[in-house]
């Protein structure tokens, strides 16, 4: 055995021995709540938060703007993931995002309050490229894949738990919503007392220096597919409380059902590994964009809550099914070197859909013909993406 061929072992030994504790776990999943809880925090009072902040006539891009602020800033984030490391980037992330959102509180006007918005976007992109990325430098394979379902999981229990908890707090003073954005800094001291600085990548890093190019891998598919999935996950989130308040439901409890889907999502998320394996990725993935479209035409058509309910069943098994599949290729895709930055694009994607929905009400039609659009949009690009797994199918068995 070579010099080179020891040392790489050597690292490999040394990186398989360390593991990262169960508070450092749980401290890596909790922060992955904080990409949703950017809107979600003031969704429930938003016509009383945005009067107070002297932008009542945009109320809703109070929650849309900061996915225009990540699609912006994803690039940079990447990058500096890449220079600077993960852990130091998300340290500073995760400072800016509790100052940044509860000092939005304290702002008034179009232009002051929009800034705020759209810089918090951008630093919620940092959080969530850097979480992951510190996720996919502590865990591998099977291990990997498992721990990205848990942080799909957490995405999606977090917006219920913060949906409920921020609803209390703005009924009994609109700034009270705003503190829930200092959870950052609670685990940003969670993240320098339970994870440790160094991890395992930096040794990975040098035992694969040179084989940079044996995992490159086109992601634009991965990419896409992200952007298409959260465009038709909040088409739903977007038009449903309309097409609810059709069928005799009040706010309260629309609410109800929005957290359903998003409890479904969760368990989706925890079956994803499982069903990935079964399927392999890319038939996966179809499954999603088959349930999302299977998902808009039963809101489309149902005139009933029992075949809404359906409907809020298959819209969040295509979100547990896609988004954390689509983090855990993206991770395997890469080289340790540009991790970060292709995950920030995979952010980037996913923030870039969620923005998109901004524009549903300019479509022509009401809101079952959006549905009806969405439902077809999404069967294409199962036929496309399912197209591509046949071919390189093909390709190979030739």
């Amino acid at each position: 055995m070579n010099t080179s061929s020891s040392q790489a072992a050597s690292h490999q030994e040394r990186g398989a021995s360390r593991s990262l504790s169960s508070g450092g776990r749980f401290t890596l999943l909790a922060i992955a709540c904080l990409t949703i809880m950017v809107g979600t925090v003031v969704a429930p009072g938003l016509l009383n938060i945005a009067s107070a902040l002297k932008v009542g006539s945009y109320a809703s891009w109070l929650i849309t703007l900061p996915s225009l602020g990540a699609v912006l800033f994803a690039p940079i984030a990447g990058r500096m993931i890449d220079r600077l490391g993960a852990y130091r980037v998300l340290t500073g992330g995760l400072f800016l995002y509790g100052l940044l959102g509860a000092g939005g509180a304290l702002l008034e006007g179009t232009v002051m309050v929009f800034a705020d918005r759209i810089l918090l976007g951008g630093v919620t992109a940092v959080v969530m490229a850097g979480g992951t990325t510190l996720i996919s430098e502590w865990y591998h394979g099977h291990a990997r894949l498992k721990m990205i379902a848990l942080q799909g999981m957490s995405i999606e229990l977090g917006g219920v738990i913060f949906l409920f908890v921020s609803g209390v707090l703005a009924g009994i003073a609109w700034q009270l919503s705003f503190g829930l954005y200092l959870l950052a800094w609670v685990l940003l001291a969670m993240l320098w007392m339970m994870v440790p600085k160094q991890s395992p990548v930096a040794l990975e890093s040098e035992a694969t220096d040179g084989a940079a190019g044996a995992v490159a891998s086109s992601l634009n598919s991965v990419y896409l597919a992200a952007a298409i999935s959260l465009t038709l996950f909040f088409t739903a989130i977007v038009m449903l409380p309309e097409r609810l308040n059709m069928l005799g439901l009040d706010e309260a409890a629309t609410g109800i059902f929005l957290a359903g889907i998003s409890l479904v999502a969760v368990i989706a998320a925890m079956l994803m590994p499982w069903v990935s394996r079964t399927l392999r990725e890319m038939p996966t993935l179809v499954l999603a964009f088959v349930l999302y479209s299977a998902s808009l035409f039963v809101f489309q058509q149902a005139e009933s809550m029992v075949v809404m309910s359906l409907g809020a069943v298959l819209a969040g098994m295509g979100f547990g099914f896609s988004i954390p599949l689509l983090n855990h290729m993206t991770v395997e895709r890469s080289h340790v070197a540009v991790r970060g930055r292709n995950l920030s694009y995979l952010t980037m994607a996913i923030f870039l859909g969620q923005f998109l929905t901004s524009f549903l009400e300019f479509l022509p039609g009401g809101g079952r013909e959006v549905f009806g659009f969405a439902a077809v949009l999404g069967l294409i690009f199962a036929v496309l993406y399912l197209a591509a797994h046949l071919l390189k199918q093909t390709s190979r068995a030739a």
